[in-house]
């Protein structure tokens, strides 16, 4: 009898997984509503609707334990985890151990259906982060032997050993003796009231379904940081906005792996190129109007690139002048760094409160020049105009991209505003014990 209600319960909960794992690796054309909804899994895991999302799809995965992350054998060891968003977890891992030989970094990354499958040092499935006892119980003996963790985005990293209570997760770590920092991304913190108040272009505003869950994610996860006092880092210099107590650690990209074989405006028609990852968000549709005359009249040639596999993109780049970034969030990350590193000419909308925050961290200006909707069309005329000051900015984009972009930069800056100071202090980064 209970063999065939296992049967049974088996297969409704194959046909939900099929049918979540397809809609996951459509996303990307899919309502704004929806997708937010399917990426509440991972925000808000312990919902009980988010539950039995992550039962569905994990099947009896869930009941299995896949290897648990390796702790290097170095003096400072560094687990990073769980988003790895763009690649960066792993990439922060690796700056880390370029940097100094005495440090060991991994990194953990949870993996959604139809995720983008950056490289990371252990992949774990949603459903048995959420989900597998086994693998909880032995995820969480092997980071307590790091020395150093740094949790992405506020989200938990053992699931529902802890019911997914990020502060009791820090706490059973600062408990072995490991210090905690904190590093937000972007979403999981940007507040969309107070950026609408920012720029007129912010994305925020339209929806008010959607920027209702952002605004409670943000609000929930700014709490939660000041309940716990610990380090933060931020990914975009935008976010210190949203957190002035917080520190900017840059982004990290491959630079050689996007380095162009030929100048940028030395053809006379020039290509500009657009690589909306998202439309909305990029504010493809302010700008296209502008692009598509500018194409007809034949000052440039405009190309629009989406759905391309991530190893022809360097080569796309390459073959550009000029790359349009974005035009609504008034800030820079990975793709801009990218076409920087290919030494194009990078063109978008960033804040002056952003440009402000690069020069103190950096002290040199942002290289990229400013167009909003409303002037993207004067901008582009006085680049192809002045193609000799336009190649100079776009070699100083290559210089700076190297200097802060490939590691190092980021790598220093976790170590002297965390690691470093935090072994001062006997790996206690606890509340009443603040480094």
């Amino acid at each position: 009898m209970s063999e065939h209600r296992a049967g049974v319960t088996a297969i409704p909960r194959r046909i939900v997984g099929t049918v979540i794992d397809g809609l996951m690796a459509r996303r990307a054309r899919l309502p704004r509503w929806v997708v937010s909804l399917m990426e509440g899994v991972a925000k808000r895991p312990g919902r009980p609707v988010s539950r039995l999302i992550a039962f569905a799809l994990g099947g009896t995965r869930a009941t299995h334990r896949p290897p648990v992350t390796e702790v290097p054998e170095r003096p400072v060891r560094v687990y990073i985890a769980p988003t790895n968003y763009s690649g960066q977890g792993y990439l922060w891992a690796r700056a880390l151990e370029a940097e100094r030989t005495d440090v060991g970094a991994r990194n953990l990354s949870v993996q959604l259906p139809g995720g983008f499958g950056f490289p990371a040092d252990r992949d774990v499935p949603l459903p048995v982060q959420n989900l597998s006892r086994p693998w909880q119980t032995a995820e969480l003996a092997a980071v307590r032997r790091f020395t150093h963790v740094l949790i992405e985005a506020e989200r938990s990293l053992f699931g529902g050993l802890l019911n997914w209570d990020v502060a009791r997760e820090v706490r059973a770590l600062q408990l072995a003796g490991v210090s905690v920092a904190l590093l937000s991304h972007g979403t999981d913190l940007r507040s969309p009231e107070r950026h609408r108040s920012l720029t007129p272009w912010s994305p925020y505003g339209k929806d008010e379904r959607q920027d209702a869950m952002l605004q409670a994610d943000a609000d929930r996860n700014a709490a939660l940081i000041e309940a716990l006092g610990l380090p933060l880092f931020v990914s975009t210099p935008d976010l210190l906005l949203d957190a002035p107590a917080g520190v900017w650690c840059p982004v990290v990209i491959d630079v050689e792996r996007w380095s162009a074989r030929h100048a940028p405006l030395e053809r006379a028609r020039p290509v500009v190129l657009h690589v909306p990852s998202s439309a909305a968000t990029k504010g493809t549709h302010l700008i296209e109007p502008v692009m598509q005359r500018l194409h007809d009249e034949g000052l440039v040639e405009y190309r629009r690139v989406s759905g391309v596999a991530a190893d022809e993109m360097p080569a796309r780049v390459g073959e550009a002048d000029i790359v349009l970034d974005q035009f609504r969030i008034g800030s820079y990350g990975v793709a801009a760094c990218e076409a920087l590193a290919a030494g194009r000419v990078v063109v978008g909308h960033v804040l002056p409160q952003v440009r402000e925050a690069v020069r103190a961290a950096t002290g040199t200006e942002l290289p990229i020049t400013e167009a909003t909707p409303d002037t993207l069309e004067s901008v582009l005329r006085e680049i192809v105009a002045d193609r000799t000051g336009s190649r100079a900015l776009a070699a100083e984009g290559e210089r700076f991209v190297r200097r802060v972009h490939s590691g190092g930069f980021s790598a220093q800056t976790l170590l002297s505003a965390w690691i470093d100071v935090a072994a001062e202090h006997g790996h206690d980064s606890g509340p009443g014990r603040h480094v």
